[in-house]
């Protein structure tokens, strides 16, 4: 399928590696030119020089924490006048609603809500004044179904989603949509992680943790990066202009849930 968005050009965040990634490879089998950021710049410019070789697209890496002041600043001054946005960024620790204190909700809110949100006000309105473009927000099945030792995550990106889906309705018609990825458990680096900590736990090898994590899920498998980025593509894609402050589930049905 043509996308429509070929020669378009677009910022991803946390792009090395990961959900980040997928999408950044999606948009540039799509033919759009890449602004990506993230912490490590041996990693960044790997993925970076990767992409350029597999599908001829401009890449332009920037290495900074994107929740910082400095950080965030050096990014926009490569990626003004993007007609695309992805932002995505860890999540805070696990632990307990007891564990957590103001600068702990401070520094989560920081990283998962009020950076996004200070992108969406740098970029979006030279999106609004070219009549087009799109933001997509990776955040978290935890959106739509809490999980308990991620309080601090719950809260940062539901905040995140409340803001989104008033400000998508007031751009939309301006040809900009705003719209949110959830995705539950993917074959990344952060899946070996939580599934490491199961396996320490319980005494088990890691491929045990893991197969014990899927038999959870419908799919019976983890998602991929690919399938993720796939996705997130399309959400940009002159296909997808009616698609307005939406939140996208991909987690193989692990969410039970009618709507």
């Amino acid at each position: 399928m043509d996308l429509g968005i070929k020669g378009k050009r677009a910022l991803v965040c946390a792009a090395s590696k990961g959900l980040g990634r997928g999408c950044a490879e999606a948009l540039a089998e799509a033919g759009v030119d890449l602004v990506l950021n993230a912490r490590g710049a041996e990693a960044l410019e790997a993925t970076a020089e990767a992409l350029r070789t597999a599908y001829g697209v401009n890449v332009v890496t920037v290495a900074a924490d994107i929740t910082a002041e400095e950080g965030r600043a050096a990014v926009l001054a490569e990626a003004a006048g993007v007609d695309i946005l992805v932002t995505n960024a860890g999540g805070p620790p696990p632990g307990l609603w007891s564990d957590w204190d103001r600068d702990d909700f401070i520094k989560a809110l920081d990283g998962n809500m009020l950076t996004p949100i200070a992108l969406i006000k740098a970029l979006m309105p030279a999106m609004i004044d070219k009549g087009w473009g799109r933001v997509v927000n990776i955040t978290s099945g935890s959106v739509k179904a809490p999980i308990p030792q991620l309080g601090l995550s719950n809260a940062a990106r539901a905040g995140l989603t409340g803001y989104v889906a008033g400000t998508a309705r007031q751009v939309a018609s301006k040809g900009v949509t705003i719209n949110n990825m959830l995705p539950g458990i993917h074959a990344t680096d952060r899946a070996d992680q939580l599934d490491g900590g199961v396996a320490k736990a319980q005494n088990i090898t890691l491929a045990e943790a893991t197969a014990q994590r899927q038999a959870t899920i419908p799919a019976r498998r983890y998602g991929t990066a690919a399938e993720f980025g796939a996705m997130c593509a399309f959400l940009c894609s002159e296909k997808a202009g009616f698609i307005v402050g939406q939140n996208i589930l991909l987690d193989g049905g692990a969410i039970n849930a009618t709507l």
